[in-house]
């Protein structure tokens, strides 16, 4: 089992910044790559961002690409996401997942965290 909660949410002005963090509970997290999704008001779920248990692959969805930066410290069993030039279309619930392999898709991720809110302002 792996217990997620995600921080660093809040609101920022278009062009702004924020970084994500999620901490993981359980002494196997460096066994898990890792994902960030978002869920915007309306909308699915979808992909942002993934990186593998090493920190050795990492993955982006187009939207972000340049952007944003996924980044682990297992020593401390946290994953981040970095999040430059906020833009309002960035607007969204967004949640971290633990899963047995790098994937794109939430199908492929077992733990999730409970979200946090990123609200960026025209």
């Amino acid at each position: 089992q792996v217990q997620l909660v995600e921080s660093g949410g809040g609101l920022v002005q278009a062009g702004g910044s924020l970084r994500l963090s999620c901490a993981a509970s359980g002494r196997t997290f460096s066994s898990y790559a890792m994902g960030w999704f978002r869920r915007a008001p309306g909308k699915e779920r979808v992909f942002v961002a993934g990186i593998s248990w090493s920190g050795g692959r990492t993955s982006y969805a187009d939207s972000v690409k340049g952007r944003f930066t996924i980044s682990r410290d297992n020593a401390k069993n946290t994953v981040y996401l970095q999040m430059n030039s906020l833009k309002p279309e960035d607007t969204a619930v967004y949640y971290c997942a633990a899963g047995q392999a790098l994937g794109t898709t939430r199908w492929q991720y077992d733990y999730w965290g409970q979200g946090t809110q990123v609200t960026v302002s025209s």
